[in-house]
């Protein structure tokens, strides 16, 4: 089971340690987070986001945001799973919606392919990270592969993801 706790997993503090270089928007656009969005800012946002009073945002935990006030979040869709082997999804400002990795290790080698979550989610294609690979490398070797395959992979595993959230949509 995982708890309601708003400190960050120590490998996704070191992750957040590297820098997200936006590059006059030839880079990543990503602010990541010291520690989770709180749980009452989280359910404020995802009401505000989907026009629905009576959702909590409990199965999302944020942890970062793009320059135009997007999120990115562990999505807490595998009952019983550890919080590094959920789901990262991606929630634009203007409706984008995406899941971008099937799991933490896909999200690392994502970055690797040069994608932060927005570019993930918007389709904006960057060249490989040096740095981001190198962590990768480190942190999930056995997991390494395109950011085109994390994102095949992702959709493959949650296909119904967007269409279900926007059904909660008010």
């Amino acid at each position: 089971m995982i708890e309601d706790d708003r400190n960050l997993p120590p490998v996704l503090t070191a992750l957040h340690r590297l820098e997200f270089d936006y590059d006059d928007g030839e880079g990543m656009d990503f602010e990541p987070y010291d520690a989770f969005m709180s749980a009452r800012e989280t359910e404020s946002w995802i009401r505000a986001w989907t026009g629905n009073k009576a959702l909590t945002g409990a199965e999302y935990r944020i942890f970062g945001q793009d320059g135009t006030g997007g999120y990115a979040a562990i999505w807490l869709a595998r009952p019983g799973a550890a919080l590094l082997a959920q789901p990262i999804v991606f929630f634009g400002s203007e409706g984008e919606l995406a899941v971008i990795a099937a799991d933490f290790a896909d999200y690392l080698w994502l970055l690797a392919g040069g994608l932060g979550p927005y570019e993930a989610a918007s389709g904006r294609d960057r060249g490989p990270s040096a740095p981001f690979t190198a962590f990768a490398r480190e942190h999930a070797p056995a997991a390494e592969k395109s950011a085109s395959e994390v994102l095949a992979r992702a959709r493959a595993a949650f296909p119904d993801f967007e269409a279900d959230v926007r059904a909660r949509c008010g």
